[in-house]
């Protein structure tokens, strides 16, 4: 089945073409400057040439039409026509109380999804023009959501309550939702397959590093704790998010700096972490250049990362009452020897040992890695995500039910 993924932003559309048969990209690209002028960049397969182009897009809508219009193309394109494309799936960031899986999109799902927008202001108006884009364009094409909060949905009470009072938890539906569930889910199977256990018995930790991270424990194939809470801006320091600190510090911060709620809800979201740290950069490769040149405070920005990580380890061990194995994945977990190597030192006593040698060049591979070495008793890989194949996984298989 071919099954077109979508990833719609404010003034983006990301899109991947896939034959779900094989699991392979026929094409991808996006649109950029969306209701600006517009911009569009494809290439075919996964690795094919990129073009682009400058093209007028007042809205997502036409976005999607010039979308179609480059899939038809018969030099930029890989399919007849639009009638090849059987469904659409969309990656949706936060299903908010009001979807725990995958599901259709009917108009009283996206009633719902609008009363998500509370929770994910940033993203879900953009899911919104995205899915009425692709019903304006393709009205008879079925579409489904793919949340990333659907797949922590399996936490235990204990592991998604806040100890605040009872009656606000219900009126204002706080509780932790957890992100990049999509990711997790994805390399969390890819891991299962790599033990000699029933998947029922497997104890996995799995370490989506990026711009925004999150870590997840991952027990019988099901989440049963994750680092993001009821926002992306709880759990380990990222590129410019300052991940958990003690609540009373915003109340200080604001009363000190005179910041309104949405001015400290900005500068915790794009003034702290590595940026707010090091004052160099939010990008760790900037970091890693500049620790190599013995700066302090890169040097203290990288390694608090790391030491929140293998907190989260230890207390995620913990939780699952033992471990098999910790994935790497996402930019950073993907590209980092630098923090992978950071992470697994000192970490005998659970069991992990790296090659560090193996870990150096493994960066330089685009498949999946064993990282850990023989007498590791915890195994330790670098999975690519791949968050878009599980999007067009999850749409063939409601759509192929209709």
């Amino acid at each position: 089945m071919k099954v077109l993924v979508v990833n719609a932003g404010s003034s983006s559309l990301k899109y991947q073409l896939f034959e779900t048969s094989s699991g392979s990209v026929l094409a991808k690209g996006i649109c950029e400057r969306i209701g600006i002028d517009g911009r569009i960049e494809h290439r075919l397969g996964e690795d094919g040439e990129k073009t682009k182009r400058e093209i007028a897009m007042e809205n997502h809508a036409v976005a999607m039409r010039i979308v179609v219009a480059t899939l038809t193309d018969p030099v930029l394109g890989c399919i007849r026509d639009m009638s090849e494309i059987k469904a659409v799936g969309h990656r949706v960031v936060h299903g908010g109380p009001y979807f725990f899986e995958s599901c259709l999109v009917t108009p009283e799902v996206i009633e719902k999804l609008k009363l998500c927008c509370d929770f994910a202001p940033l993203h879900t108006p953009a899911h919104l023009m995205g899915i009425e884009g692709c019903t304006e364009v393709m009205p008879n094409v079925p579409q489904v959501l793919v949340f990333d909060t659907a797949f922590h949905q399996t936490m235990p009470e204990k592991a998604y309550t806040y100890p605040i009072p009872y009656e606000m938890i219900e009126k204002y539906h706080i509780r932790r939702y957890g992100a990049h569930g999509t990711s997790h889910r994805f390399v969390a199977k890819e891991m299962a397959k790599l033990l000699d256990k029933p998947v029922e018995e497997t104890k996995i930790i799995t370490c989506h590093i990026g711009n925004g991270s999150s870590i997840s424990a991952v027990k019988g194939g099901k989440c049963i704790d994750t680092s993001m809470g009821f926002t992306p801006l709880d759990g380990v320091e990222m590129g410019t998010r300052c991940g958990s600190i003690d609540p009373a510090i915003v109340t200080y911060l604001m009363k000190k700096e005179g910041f309104g709620p949405d001015e400290m809800s900005d500068f915790m979201n794009k003034k702290c972490g590595f940026l707010g740290v090091s004052g160099i950069s939010s990008d760790s490769r900037d970091i890693e250049a500049a620790i190599l040149k013995g700066d302090h405070r890169a040097t203290v920005a990288a390694t608090v990362l790391a030491y929140q990580i293998q907190k989260y380890i230890g207390s995620y061990t913990a939780a699952m009452n033992g471990l098999d194995a910790i994935v790497f994945t996402a930019g950073m977990g993907e590209n980092n020897p630098e923090l992978r190597d950071r992470v697994c030192t000192n970490m005998e006593y659970f069991g992990i040992e790296i090659d560090r040698e193996v870990n150096a060049k493994a960066h330089h591979q685009p498949n999946v890695v064993r990282l850990s070495t023989d007498n590791s008793r915890v195994k330790v890989y670098l999975i690519p995500t791949n968050e878009e194949l599980m999007i067009a996984t999850d749409t063939e298989e409601i759509v192929s039910k209709l």
